[in-house]
């Protein structure tokens, strides 16, 4: 925290935003949710009301968190909870380092994003030996800034998080979105050639860009957004978009019409001549619950670290509620994998 107030970034934020707490969660959800993180929500919600009373317009709200240790998992799902309750009919996007089974019921996107995915880019493409959080937070940035473009910047689609959410979602309870950037650079290193858009577009569907670890070719994509920055010709960025569909078109479900959509917004993000991010509500993010439901099955069947839950005042059916919850989601996403055309009418 002193390091942001006091960084280049400091100036940008009102000094009494940041909220400050005596003691970490200890990489435990159920500290951040119930104890420690429950004693500092109140001081926070104050500050997001006086935020949201001084827009003209508020769209909603947009929230960055690790779900792997205490705080970002146990006290940012109190969040969310407490400001849908407040807020219910605003929208709420968050950029989610592996995602929980808590954001299924109260987020309306997900940006899925995990740390396997964002290694693996910095050594395969970026070639770096070393990468800090400072390496992998240059990726989770771009995406961030290239996701938000059209709320920043004049664009021709999807110009706020409503509208994002209402052509990517076409099941409220499948809002979860594989994110992906072209070109992958590193942090400082802007000496790379112009890419053509034709490249552009290759690079973006690429599995070896996605920040989350699964590979999009295991599954299908139910819908799918892209943000292209600089200046280049709409006629050639609809060209490539057509041509990717017409090619991979067993990768796209058929029984959603104009499921591809696709933003051109002129100026670039600094330092690159043009960029283009991917969104992608795609079935293969099962891949992604999977792993975390089989590695959390492992321990709970051994009941490993359970009293340190359970001494937090959580109770053990939580965890199976979760699990359920979590399987639940995967076969959803499995069963509109599976769909095709004529099973139209059989969903609800």
């Amino acid at each position: 925290m002193e390091a942001v107030r006091s960084g280049p970034f400091g100036q940008l934020f009102r000094p009494d935003n940041f909220v400050f707490g005596q003691s970490g969660a200890g990489n435990n959800w159920a500290k951040g949710h119930y104890t420690e993180g429950a004693e500092l929500v109140d001081s926070v919600l104050d500050i997001v009301r006086k935020e949201a009373e001084s827009c003209d317009c508020m769209q909603g709200f947009q929230l960055t968190h690790s779900l792997g240790g205490g705080t970002g998992s146990g006290m940012g799902t109190l969040l969310i909870s407490k400001i849908r309750e407040e807020y219910p009919d605003r929208i709420m996007n968050t950029y989610s380092i592996v995602p929980s089974p808590k954001l299924v019921e109260n987020t309306d996107e997900t940006f899925c994003i995990d740390n396997e995915a964002l290694y693996d880019i910095c050594f395969r493409t970026l070639k770096l030996t070393t990468p800090t959080y400072g390496d992998l937070n240059h990726l989770v940035s771009a995406t961030m800034s290239g996701v938000t473009t059209c709320l920043r910047f004049p664009g021709q689609l999807n110009a706020d998080l409503r509208k994002l959410a209402v052509n990517m979602v076409p099941f409220p309870r499948l809002h979860f979105f594989l994110t992906g950037f072209a070109p992958l650079t590193s942090r400082g290193c802007q000496e790379y050639r112009a890419l053509t858009v034709p490249e552009l577009t290759q690079q973006m569907f690429d599995a070896k860009n996605m920040m989350a670890a699964c590979d999009p070719r295991h599954g299908r994509y139910l819908t799918v957004a892209a943000v292209f920055r600089g200046r280049m010709s709409m006629r050639e960025v609809d060209d490539q978009m057509l041509n990717i569909q017409s090619k991979d078109s067993s990768y796209f479900v058929e029984w959603i019409p104009n499921n591809v959509k696709t933003a051109v917004c002129d100026i670039p993000p600094r330092g690159l001549k043009m960029s283009a991010t991917f969104i992608a509500n795609s079935t293969a993010i099962q891949e992604l619950f999977k792993r975390i439901s089989e590695q959390f099955t492992a321990m709970f069947r051994r009941k490993a670290f359970l009293h340190w839950y359970t001494g937090e005042g959580m109770d053990e059916l939580e965890f199976t509620e979760a699990e359920s919850d979590l399987n639940e989601l995967v076969s959803e996403y499995q069963q509109y994998q599976e769909a095709t055309a004529e099973d139209e009418g059989e969903f609800e």
